[in-house]
């Protein structure tokens, strides 16, 4: 894993540019799917999520961050290949859902040192830092993660994001944390939640499960709800074996919606 001062943007460049030197960064195509080996769910999605496209993340808390960033560096890190994950994120980010831990990350079946990560002093380094990583073609995907009101981060700004991705080929996936969604050029936008996990033999932990709703989809209808595993062994997404009924099923929104809502008024 590698970190870079949070207060120059030229060392992103010199990463990115000592990569490319170095062959780390290889072509790949801009168009495909970023899959989560989960034959229905990718199915469902026409493959996955799309390559060379913007997809969003919320989360509400900073149980649910936690887990809408390990599916999303997952899913990225089940690429082919060396090339690296770019994670960019503001320092207020990391001091509310935790640092990132490479051990924990090589635990999981992904490897660290594809992991380049980037800490921005605020908002306003961060979008700059997006700018300059998401056109570097090559890259498994760019993650650009932000913690509550990210005002800089409107429909102009996505759109040049959303045009840098397509341009190069990379797959950019937005980490909001505790924010509300908000018009954008997002192809598609999830909400995330941590999920119950199946307990393991002596009650071990489980595997990380992941409680999904695709919340909006420019490509086909929205109002579904995945619960998915991961599979260490396999290195891939599975049903959640921990609630038979939405065990890899699609289900209507409006019930989450509704539990959400009661839990509101109850607080």
């Amino acid at each position: 894993m590698m970190r870079e001062s949070s207060s120059q943007l030229a060392g992103l460049r010199r990463s990115i540019a000592r990569l490319t030197a170095n062959g780390g960064l290889e072509s790949r195509p801009a168009e495909g799917w970023l899959a989560s080996g989960h034959a229905s769910f990718d199915a469902a999605l026409g493959g996955g999520l799309a390559i060379g496209r913007a997809h969003e993340f919320f989360a509400a808390d900073a149980l649910d961050a936690t887990s809408a960033a390990a599916f999303a560096a997952l899913l990225a890190l089940r690429t082919a290949g060396k090339a690296p994950l770019i994670w960019l994120r503001t320092s207020d980010a990391g001091k509310r859902t935790g640092h990132i831990y490479a051990p924990g990350i090589a635990e999981l079946g992904g490897d660290p040192d594809r992991l380049l990560l980037v800490e921005a002093a605020d908002p306003k380094m961060l979008l700059a830092c997006a700018n300059d990583a998401i056109r570097c073609a090559g890259s498994a995907a760019v993650i650009v993660e932000s913690w509550g009101k990210f005002p800089l981060f409107d429909l102009t700004a996505g759109r040049r994001l959303a045009l840098g991705a397509r341009d190069a080929g990379t797959t950019l996936l937005m980490l909001r944390l505790n924010a509300s969604p908000s018009p954008s050029v997002a192809e598609t936008r999830w909400g995330v939640a941590a999920a119950s996990s199946r307990a393991l033999e002596a009650n071990a932990p489980g595997a990380p499960a992941f409680d999904l709703e695709l919340l909006r989809w420019r490509g086909g209808p929205a109002g579904t709800r995945w619960r998915l595993d991961w599979n260490h062994d396999e290195k891939c997404f599975g049903p959640n074996a921990g609630d038979p009924a939405l065990s890899g099923a699609l289900l209507p929104l409006p019930a989450r919606r509704a539990m959400a809502s009661h839990r509101a008024a109850a607080a």
